[in-house]
């Protein structure tokens, strides 16, 4: 059930199974509260509230997210979301992970929970690269220490690969680097942690996917080919 509702754009599979537990779904007429339940995709009448749903075909899109957008369908205080980015008949995409405010690059927004939910798992260790703007000079021990882990209050965090190269001002440097987890503001928490200044963050790369060339505010679908690789990322299947 869980995966069925995933691949109706309802929800992530995680967020399908809270649905399934405050019992807003029905099967055949009959609400299901337990997780786990078989259904036929040719045959079983699914609800949702009350709303029939079934399976979308799979839609990726790969995002240029500018600084100054938030990853949320709308925000109390008004400010401009991702989703005003995309074209409306994509607005029952989630994204896959998130960009804070003043981040940019690139963000996944797709209707296959399930293969979503795996790239996000910690167990994947999916490859997430960064060009990061900071105020320099920057330590010289700085590469060493982030590879080593810095202690965060959530845990131990580290870096992979570290490159430095000169900033587009001389009083600032452009860090390459990538890591394999995608906890919240994690890049500008190690940062804070060893005294750099951000001036600038953006994700170039997820996985096997590149940002490259799109433009910034701009979209593209992905190609099958792009899917399949993303899909292959899943360990546990």
């Amino acid at each position: 059930m869980q995966k069925y509702l995933a691949r109706a754009g309802v929800a992530s599979r995680r967020a399908s199974e809270d649905l399934i537990r405050a019992g807003r779904v029905k099967v055949d007429g009959a609400v299901v509260t337990v997780q786990g339940v078989k259904v036929d995709p040719d045959r079983s009448v699914v609800e949702v509230d009350g709303r029939r749903v079934r399976p979308a075909p799979a839609r990726w899109v790969m995002l240029h997210k500018p600084p100054g957008y938030l990853c949320t369908r709308s925000d109390p205080e008004g400010r401009p979301t991702v989703y005003d980015l995309i074209d409306p008949g994509m607005a029952d995409l989630f994204h896959v992970g998130r960009l804070d405010y003043m981040s940019e690059g690139l963000l996944l927004l797709t209707n296959e929970g399930e293969v979503a939910d795996a790239l996000l798992h910690p167990r994947n260790r999916i490859s997430r690269r960064y060009e990061v703007t900071v105020a320099g000079p920057i330590p010289d021990n700085l590469g060493p220490r982030l590879r080593a882990g810095i202690e965060l209050e959530d845990g131990p965090a580290r870096i992979e690969d570290f490159r430095v190269r000169p900033g587009a001002r001389k009083d600032q440097v452009t860090l390459e680097l990538s890591l394999r987890e995608g906890r919240n503001r994690e890049v500008r928490r190690l940062m804070d942690a060893v005294g750099v200044t951000i001036h600038a963050l953006k994700r170039v790369s997820f996985g096997p996917l590149e940002l490259k060339n799109l433009p910034r505010g701009s979209w593209r679908s992905l190609q099958e080919g792009e899917i399949a690789r993303l899909r292959a990322l899943n360990r546990n299947e």
